[in-house]
């Protein structure tokens, strides 16, 4: 079984909203010891730097990569590192880049070094305007209108074939907006959903960057973690899909999500100036059928919207009061 072989782990882009709080994660369940963290750019948390190695990593360097995969006897992937919807847009070049040339290399190194497993996050962002925005099929229409999302509709095609053309075991699933009550916004389209609880603790206002009737899927953490360790500990002959699986959580509207946190906080007033995120968001799907998902390897979302607030508010509100927000 995956849990007895697995030796090491590597978690590229371990600073990020993601891959920060998976670390964690992974840590309690294999020991701090077994996973290292690499990060680049964003410096990383006391907790992630006493909890287990850290290394500085560019994974677009192969050569960097192949030399931490042989020091620490690496045989498992989980590759996070990557450009944003909003940030990719203001550089394409890069963005593409960064996204595609990691993604090459650690497939690369899987191959080369028969790694046991790979994991690697798509996004609803390979969808776009043709794609049928409510109860998105798994399979469909994937012309995406920005850099982001075509690099990893790409990426989604490079796993299948690592895959198919030389076995490597990547597994993958499309993750909707991410609501992190630990790490600050990265520069997505959906990061609003996080802004938001920010402003309406500290400041019980907000003005929000998408219209109030945007419909988007979205996921939090907890859920989105789950899915990650699932999908890897499922058995290889579970995995029928290896381009990437749908998952969600919920669908709401920013107001939808302003009206659920006025539940407790009940001065917080939300604004709306839709700027060029919104061109965005429009092409994206409203809801999303993870039905296969569900099928092959089981994946249930443990929190609604209500639930989600509630936890949001709790955990931001503690840290407001001793200062930490």
């Amino acid at each position: 079984m995956y849990r007895k072989t697995m030796r090491k782990i590597l978690v590229t882009g371990a600073t990020g909203q993601i891959g920060s709080e998976l670390t964690l994660a992974l840590r309690d369940k294999f020991g701090g010891e077994n996973v290292v963290a690499a990060g680049h750019r964003r410096p990383p948390s006391d907790k992630l730097l006493n909890t287990g190695p850290f290394v500085y990593l560019d994974a677009t360097d192969k050569k960097t990569l192949d030399k931490i995969v042989e020091e620490y006897d690496i045989d498992t992937i989980y590759h996070l590192a990557a450009v944003l919807s909003v940030v990719g847009e203001k550089d394409p070049q890069n963005a593409w880049r960064v996204n595609m040339e990691s993604l090459y290399n650690v497939l690369e190194i899987a191959r080369e070094k028969n790694l046991t497993r790979v994991f690697w996050p798509s996004s609803i962002a390979v969808f776009g305007p043709e794609t049928p925005r409510v109860k998105t099929p798994q399979n469909t229409i994937l012309i995406p209108r920005t850099i982001y999302g075509v690099s990893k509709a790409a990426g989604e095609l490079l796993c299948n074939y690592y895959f198919h053309r030389f076995g490597v075991d990547v597994r993958s699933v499309r993750y909707p907006g991410i609501i992190s009550s630990e790490t600050p916004p990265g520069g997505g389209v959906t990061d609003y959903a996080v802004e938001i609880f920010y402003e309406a603790i500290k400041h019980k206002r907000y003005t929000c960057f998408l219209k109030a009737d945007a419909v988007l899927p979205m996921m939090y953490m907890p859920d989105c973690i789950n899915a990650a360790l699932k999908i890897m500990e499922a058995d290889p002959s579970r995995i029928k899909c290896r381009t990437s699986y749908n998952v969600t959580a919920m669908s709401f509207s920013p107001a939808e999500l302003a009206a659920e946190i006025k539940r407790h906080i009940p001065d917080f007033v939300c604004e709306y100036k839709p700027d060029f995120r919104q061109q965005i968001a429009d092409s994206w799907p409203m809801t999303i059928d993870d039905s296969a998902a569900r099928e092959d390897w089981g994946w249930r979302p443990e929190y609604d919207l209500a639930a989600m607030v509630k936890d949001m508010i709790e955990k931001l509100s503690k840290r407001f009061v001793e200062g930490r927000l």
